[in-house]
């Protein structure tokens, strides 16, 4: 029995990532696409919405830069702006958190946000994988703004 409880134990405080996977899930991920995880929206001091993202690159390969164009709709629906989310170097098999800075929109106003194109993505090697990024891709959130595709 006592085997038994301290193995429930060492899995209940397995380290988790920052999407909430261990380690071994998020591996497992590889070669599966990339997903988009709006993890977090916090006001900031000057009225704005900071927005935590949580990108985790699931493709065997490297992107020398990621970034996509989000549509911000406020409550009622209407598109608000077009800002472009760019996380810059993506390794394979990795996941990486940035933060982006929304200065003129309170989070309180932000309805929905959803992935309305692939501004850019290419390979390490140079090659044009903006298809790729935008059929492979899908998006969740654990804030409360709705975050989609």
């Amino acid at each position: 029995m006592r085997g038994i409880a301290g193995a429930v134990l060492a899995a209940a405080i397995l380290p988790l990532s920052p999407t909430g996977m261990s380690p071994a899930l998020a591996q497992d991920n590889a070669g599966q696409g990339i997903l988009l995880e709006l993890n977090a929206a916090q006001p900031t001091d000057g009225g704005g919405c900071r927005l935590t993202v949580v990108v985790t690159n699931g493709l065997e390969r490297g992107l020398a830069r990621a970034a996509w164009q989000v549509a911000i709709f406020d409550a009622a629906g209407v598109v608000q702006s077009l800002p472009v989310l760019d996380f810059g170097q993506l390794i394979g098999g990795k996941t990486k958190v940035a933060m982006f800075e929304l200065s003129d929109r309170p989070c309180d106003r932000i309805g929905r946000i959803i992935v309305n194109d692939v501004a850019e993505c290419r390979a390490e090697d140079g090659a044009d994988l903006r298809e790729t990024c935008l059929t492979g891709l899908s998006a969740r959130a654990l804030a409360d703004i709705e975050f989609g595709i």
